[in-house]
C-alpha cells in the first residue's frame, strides 16, 4: 500500500488525469492578455528559436516597455499578425538577416 501511495504522489508520474489537467492549465493560459515566450509557444506552435528570431528580426509584434527587460506579446496583436499569414520560412529568415548584416556593416 506505501509503494502505491509513493508513486501516486511522484511528481514524474503521467497518468491521464495529469494529462488532462496540464491540458486545461494550457488552455486556461489562452485567456491572458499578455503572453511570455512560453506562452506563445504553447498559442502558436512556433518554436522558442523562431519566437527570438522574429523578435531580433521585428517580424513580430512585441512589447514595446523598456522597463522590462524580459519578451512579452499582447495577444490582439500577436492575433491580427496570425491572421496577416506572415511569412515564417527559413528562407525568408535567412534573407532578412543578411539584409540587416549588409545593413549593420555599412
Amino acid at each position: 500500500m506505501n509503494e502505491q501511495m509513493n508513486v501516486m504522489s511522484d511528481a514524474n508520474v503521467d497518468t491521464p488525469v495529469l494529462r488532462i489537467l496540464k491540458d486545461i492549465k494550457t488552455l486556461m493560459s489562452f485567456n491572458k492578455k499578455v503572453f511570455n515566450v512560453e506562452d506563445l509557444v504553447l498559442y502558436t506552435g512556433l518554436s522558442e528559436s523562431t519566437i527570438y528570431k522574429l523578435s531580433r528580426l521585428d517580424m513580430i509584434p512585441k512589447g514595446d516597455n523598456k522597463g522590462i527587460r524580459k519578451l512579452f506579446f499582447e495577444k490582439d496583436r500577436i492575433d491580427a499578425w496570425l491572421l496577416g499569414k506572415p511569412d515564417i520560412s527559413d528562407e525568408y529568415f535567412e534573407e532578412l538577416f543578411n539584409e540587416k548584416l549588409l545593413k549593420n556593416r555599412r
